[in-house]
């Protein structure tokens, strides 16, 4: 993945060579630092590879102009649900509030998925709706999730080639933690995946750090 980098001294040169007097070929800017084409090579691919620098064959290079801030937005934009979606914690809707909540601590997640019996998802249930369950005078035992989870249409979904960015965005404007990632089907929406803002995080931290 491809990302904004700290340049050392010979890529920051580099730039500048380029950006006075670009289009330039890497024989000239291997000549103007006295260094030798091979030499020059893999600052040259990392410049190329990293958005600041562009090559056309029989040209040379030439800066693109663009800012780290340009640079990582148009990275943002190569990322999808499907290269960070980790795997849905499912439940049925007959569930117990109680058992929901064993499940929750157990599979140390914030959000389950509620599926039907033709496994189409129905519901989601977060850490919010099983605190206020908890707090009331019903018997967790006996009670379905059904009767407390929020319901279809009202579920922020995703599917697997959104981009990361925009899913992003949905979490924080609807102030929630996790997302199903849904396949459409013939009965309904599959549940293949989650989104939450751990996944978020890791992808945003391994743009930067360009794993």
């Amino acid at each position: 993945m491809v990302s904004t980098i700290e340049l050392n001294k010979r890529q920051e040169q580099i730039l500048q060579i380029v950006k006075e007097n670009g289009p330039i070929t890497g024989e000239q800017i291997a000549e103007q630092l006295n260094l030798t084409r091979a030499t020059l090579r893999p600052d040259l691919a990392i410049l190329t590879m990293a958005g600041y620098l562009d090559a056309r064959p029989r040209v040379g290079y030439f800066y693109t102009g663009k800012s780290e801030a340009q640079l990582l937005t148009e990275n943002l934009q190569k990322i999808y649900v499907k290269d960070y979606q980790s795997v849905p914690v499912v439940v049925p809707e007959n569930l117990s509030v109680y058992d929901a909540i064993v499940k929750m601590f157990l599979e140390d997640v914030g959000t389950l998925f509620v599926v039907d019996e033709s496994s189409i998802l129905a519901g989601v249930l977060s850490r919010k709706d099983l605190l206020r369950a908890s707090i009331g005078k019903q018997e967790l035992t006996t009670l379905p999730v059904n009767i407390i989870m929020t319901r279809m249409p009202n579920i922020t979904m995703c599917q697997k080639d959104d981009l990361l960015i925009d899913v992003a965005m949905k979490l924080i404007e609807k102030q929630i933690d996790a997302m199903p990632v849904v396949k459409e089907t013939e009965k309904g929406f599959e549940v293949i995946g989650r989104i939450t803002k751990t996944n978020i995080t890791e992808a945003f931290v391994s743009l930067v750090k360009n794993e």
